[in-house]
């Protein structure tokens, strides 16, 4: 094991030198570590921009700076009739990276499609459980296993996958992280050395870059993969600096030290915006901040407690002290650019002396509580610390005592899933789809309990119209199901939905075609730089 990371490392470091004359390199200043590099069983979009768009593909994929699905891995599909069987036309002579630790005898088939899927989806499939505490967040909150019947191999280049019911957004899901299409041959090979591990921090893909090296916590490092099947993409060498604090990752930009950064700070984009080297795009996020209150546990399992500390709650204030002029207030759990957006939804008052009443009336006096505030910066809410605080000093004010907790990124997140986690809980969501289902299902459907589903709120009300919302392609028939879903969101108060953020990406001017997508997708495989 320590000889393949020294052997990794100097890998990776050979690469970056012998190429350093002519290489085209791009330093990209992220957000956060990986929790590791199989995008199956992970969450966050730092994961995704280290894995599933970096080193994977999927059967389909989203067009750079839209929602449209494209083909991928799968050059075409049909559907049937009854929307219940899908097939897929594989694209042949697909490679697999080859690396120091694996080198593929084969093509991409249909046998790797099937175990793609197959190790989320059987539990008694020997990698459904291979790494500690594993759990498939997005196979699981978008009801996969409800949904999936079969997949089947008809020959090498076709699979069918058939359904139990129609599913209108099926085809947008597969182009989803989960979705990613990984090695089954590199999987056999680790399962007969008994490596199982190694699958998820020494990945194999089929992507626009080949993993080299992972220094943890600092600098992940990919290589340009030559026979990747769209072509050779234009940089040589894709390195992830990690940078946790944007600040710092602002200086580094202006430094020259990174050539792209996530997630500026509000106050800093002005200077961002004035320096002469750079450019900052910018767009309204398809995101959602909030803050979800664990319904299952008194007296948060109150939805007239839950309104209280909301109505106790100033959000304009926060989003301007915070946002700085990049916020909107949310009222409902999708943005108001997404469709079947509920604008007759009121929006929620600040009514401190109505918040004392509310919990005098429910019988709430000297009520103590955690309060939840993530570590790193996300679009959807830039400083989590920042705004505790400031809900602290509100509910403080009605009476309430929050005790601010926080955790690393990845272990933050695992914690809140407990069905035990007291208080409310900061976390956010970026649409991976483009579709409401990807919102309403994925963070607050019953099956997402324990995964996603982080107010552990399951509304057989609010769950009828989104399962049904998803058997009909009839947009409008959606749109009458998903306004009722946001009327009974907003009367049982599962969650206090903050904002929708603009996003900004900063970068140096001398980079070349990257383009932001609506999704929160950060992807490299288009992306040039100037000589």
């Amino acid at each position: 094991m320590n000889l393949m990371k020294t052997l990794l490392a100097a890998t990776a470091l050979a690469v970056v030198m012998s190429g350093s004359a002519y290489a085209k390199q791009l330093v990209y200043c992220s957000e956060a570590s990986p929790a590791h590099f199989d995008p199956g069983p992970t969450t966050g979009g730092n994961d995704f921009d280290a894995s599933s768009r970096t080193i994977y593909n999927r059967l389909v994929e989203f067009e750079h700076g839209g929602t449209a699905v494209q083909p991928a891995l799968a050059e075409s599909w049909e559907v049937s009739e009854d929307g219940l069987t899908y097939t897929f036309h594989l694209r042949p002579g697909v490679k697999f990276h080859t690396t120091p630790y694996f080198t593929p005898t084969r093509d991409l088939n249909a046998d790797d499609v099937i175990f793609s899927f197959e190790r989320q989806w059987k539990q008694d499939n020997p990698w459904y459980q291979y790494l500690e505490g594993l759990s498939w967040d997005y196979f699981q909150g978008m009801d996969m296993p409800k949904f999936l019947a079969s997949m089947e191999k008809v020959d090498d280049l076709t699979v069918k996958m058939t359904l139990t019911e129609p599913n209108a957004p099926m085809i947008a899901n597969l182009g989803m992280d989960f979705a990613s299409i990984v090695s089954k041959e590199y999987a056999d090979q680790l399962a007969a050395s008994g490596n199982l591990a190694d699958f998820a921090n020494k990945p194999i893909g089929t992507g626009p870059f080949a993993f080299v090296d992972y220094q943890t916590d600092a600098v992940i490092r990919y290589q340009a993969f030559a026979d990747y099947w769209a072509g050779k993409v234009a940089i040589d060498d894709l390195i992830f600096a990690i940078t946790t604090d944007p600040a710092v990752r602002g200086q580094k930009l202006k430094a020259g030290e990174c050539d792209i950064m996530s997630y500026p700070a509000p106050a800093d984009i002005a200077g961002l915006q004035a320096d002469s080297n750079l450019t900052v795009m910018e767009q309204e996020g398809l995101n959602i901040g909030y803050l979800s209150y664990n319904t299952t546990i008194a007296p948060m399992d109150n939805a007239s407690v839950r309104k209280a500390l909301t109505m106790a709650i100033n959000k304009d204030a926060i989003i301007d002290a915070v946002y700085q002029g990049a916020g909107q207030n949310a009222k409902n759990l999708i943005p108001p650019t997404m469709w079947s957006y509920n604008d007759a939804i009121p929006a929620d008052s600040y009514d401190p002396e109505a918040a004392k009443k509310m919990l005098a009336d429910a019988g709430i006096s000297n009520l103590t509580l955690d309060l939840w505030a993530m570590p790193v910066s996300r679009p959807y809410n830039p400083n989590a610390q920042r705004v505790a605080e400031l809900i602290q000093a509100d509910w403080a004010a009605v009476g309430v005592t929050a005790n601010i907790v926080t955790y690393e990124w990845t272990e933050y997140r695992q914690r809140g899933k407990a069905p035990d986690r007291p208080g409310a809980f900061q976390i956010g969501w970026t649409g991976d789809n483009g579709d409401p289902d990807n919102f309403f299902a994925t963070l607050f459907s019953c099956s997402a309990v324990g995964v996603s589903n982080y107010s552990a709120w399951c509304n057989k009300d609010f769950e009828d119209a989104i399962q049904a919302a998803k058997t009909t392609s009839d947009q409008a028939e959606r749109t009458a199901l998903y306004t009722k879903a946001q009327e009974i969101f907003k009367a049982e108060e599962p969650a206090m939905t903050l904002a929708h953020s603009k996003v900004f990406m900063p970068m140096n001017k001398k980079v070349i075609g990257y383009t932001m997508d609506p999704l929160g997708i950060h992807r490299f495989d288009n992306v040039d730089v100037a000589e």
